[in-house]
Parts: C-alpha cells; sequence; structure tokens
C-alpha cells in the first residue's frame, strides 16, 4: 500500500486528486491543507492541518504518516495580491517548499526515496517566445507570483530527493460548496446575471481542466516518473476566445463581453502575453491525455446538473 500525500487539499486541484485516489485500493491518501477539511466526503483517507510555512507542522505529519508520495499543489496563486503580499508569497511558496523538501530529504536517508510531485506553472515563461512551450525552454518570470514559482522550481531541482515539476496553465473546475471561483465560473456566472465583462484579447493561454492536472499528476506518481512536465490542456487560444466559448456552450449573450487589452485593467501584476504547453513529452512519458476544452465544458456541465 503506497502513502500519497497532498497538501493544499482544500484547493481545486487537491480536492480532484483527493477523490481520484479514493477510487483506488492500493492507495493510502493523507489529506492536508491549513485550516479545517473543507471536503464534502471526509471517509477513506486521512485529514491533517498542516502549514508548510511551519517546518515542524510538516516534520510532524510526514514522520507520522511517512508518504511514498507528495504532491505539493498549496501554493499563494492569486497573481495581483502576490504582488502587494510579497513577504507572505514569498513563504508560502518559496520557503514552504524548502521546508517540504528539507523533511523529505531527512526521510530519503533513511530506507526509502520519497517522491516529491511540485505543482508549477505557465508564469514561469514571459510569454514572449509566440508560440507554446516545452519543459526545456528557460523561465524569465514577469511578477513576483510568477517568480515565487521560479525560486520553488529551483529549491525542488537542487534537492536530493526523487523530485517532478508539473507545471500547468489556467485550471478551471468545480469544488465542493462552490467555495472557489476561476475564468470559466467567472464568466459563466457574470453572463447569466446579465452582467457586461471585459475580457483580454490579447492573452493566451490553455486551460487544463482540474481532473486532467489531477490525472497527470497521479501518473508521474504512479511511474515515478522525474523532471519537468508541462500538463494542461491540448488547446491555446485568447482568453476573449475561451469566454466565447464559454457564452456559446451555455448559449449566452456574447454581446455583453467587450474585447479589451491587458494595459487597460490595471492589474498590479504583469501576465504574459502568449503562454501554451507541447504536452508531447506528458503524453509519451505518462500517458496524459486531456479532454478539449469543449469536451471539459459538457463534464462541468454535467457537475453542475
Amino acid at each position: 500500500m503506497k502513502t500519497i500525500l497532498i497538501t493544499g487539499s482544500n484547493g481545486l486541484l487537491g480536492q480532484k486528486l483527493v477523490y481520484a485516489l479514493l477510487k483506488r485500493k492500493d492507495i493510502h491518501i493523507v489529506a492536508t491543507s491549513s485550516g479545517a477539511n473543507r471536503l464534502v466526503i471526509t471517509d477513506g483517507y486521512a485529514y491533517e492541518t498542516m502549514d508548510i510555512t511551519k517546518k515542524a507542522e510538516v516534520e510532524q505529519v510526514f514522520m507520522k504518516h511517512r508518504p511514498d508520495v507528495v504532491i505539493n499543489t498549496a501554493a499563494m496563486t492569486n497573481v495581483d495580491a502576490c504582488e502587494s503580499k510579497k513577504g507572505e508569497c514569498y513563504e508560502i511558496n518559496v520557503i514552504g517548499v524548502q521546508h517540504i523538501v528539507e523533511v523529505l530529504e531527512q526521510m530519503a536517508a533513511g530506507e526509502r526515496r520519497p517522491h516529491l510531485v511540485h505543482l508549477s506553472t505557465d508564469f514561469v515563461f514571459d510569454g514572449t517566445k509566440g508560440s507554446p512551450y516545452v519543459e526545456t525552454d528557460q523561465p524569465n518570470p514577469l511578477s513576483y507570483y510568477a517568480f515565487s514559482k521560479a525560486e520553488s522550481e529551483k529549491v525542488v531541482q537542487k534537492s536530493k530527493i526523487n523530485w517532478a515539476i508539473a507545471r500547468t496553465i489556467i485550471v478551471y473546475g468545480i469544488v465542493d460548496n462552490m467555495s472557489r471561483s476561476n475564468i470559466v465560473l467567472w464568466a459563466k456566472d457574470a453572463l447569466t446575471k446579465g452582467q457586461s465583462i471585459n475580457v483580454v484579447d490579447d492573452q493566451f493561454r490553455a486551460p487544463t481542466l482540474a481532473e486532467d492536472l489531477a490525472e497527470g499528476c497521479i501518473l508521474i506518481a504512479d511511474k515515478g516518473a522525474t523532471g519537468i512536465y508541462h500538463l494542461s490542456g491540448p488547446d491555446t487560444f485568447s482568453i476573449l476566445e475561451l469566454v466565447y466559448k464559454v457564452a456559446d456552450f451555455w448559449k449566452l449573450d456574447r454581446s455583453l463581453i467587450t474585447p479589451s487589452k491587458s494595459d487597460t485593467l490595471n492589474q498590479a501584476a504583469k501576465r504574459p502575453p502568449y503562454t501554451g504547453f507541447i504536452i508531447d513529452k506528458a503524453r509519451k512519458d505518462l500517458g496524459y491525455a486531456p479532454h478539449s476544452f469543449e469536451e471539459g465544458l459538457k463534464i462541468l456541465d454535467q457537475q453542475l446538473k
């Protein structure tokens, strides 16, 4: 029986990982998050309150459960908030990862080497390449959030444990109690209420269904794969086109959507203009097979019903 510990289990990806692994009989799941468990299903796994910025807590939980695999989804991901709260962002996104790595290194000195799967982002790139990125492209972060994630990757790469970095792009999906939103739900909700929205037409992304990302992380864990993997949806288009697709799928009024430019939004953090991933490596090594955006919307629609 393999033990997989998930950090940030209250988040969108964390929840999907717990639910995907609950379907398996060969995995003991340890879900961790700072604060109380927010998942609707509370049976079939262990839950521990753990704040990755407190090394003593990481040590205590890891030594108690001795995980074979840690999937680190815990992060401060609000890109604009990271600009104004740099200290907090660095604490969670870099120091927290250092704590995880150090405790796993202590464990690796013993009988076996734990495997860390660390989540990262397309934002480590500056988006000026003009085409989708491969794993070997050089990061050049534009915002403090992106800088913190690039630094966290270095912490993982320098470690003496078995590691994999899974970079992803705009994750969408549904969490328990609808406690968090994402671009798809935001657009659907606003348009359903008849609200006008401004949407950028000069940023390009490959939206990723949360279930697909969870599946990719589990494939990395199952295969003991190491190195960097790009895990995103297969289609790259502008945020404007993404929101048009949401409107069309749910038969909502496109005329409520106003195209706008990034520099008119007064966002604190700079965004890369064009990301998107070549996911051939993940397809080949892992058998990663993400849904198209349209298929993803269908899955979401079923879940909402």
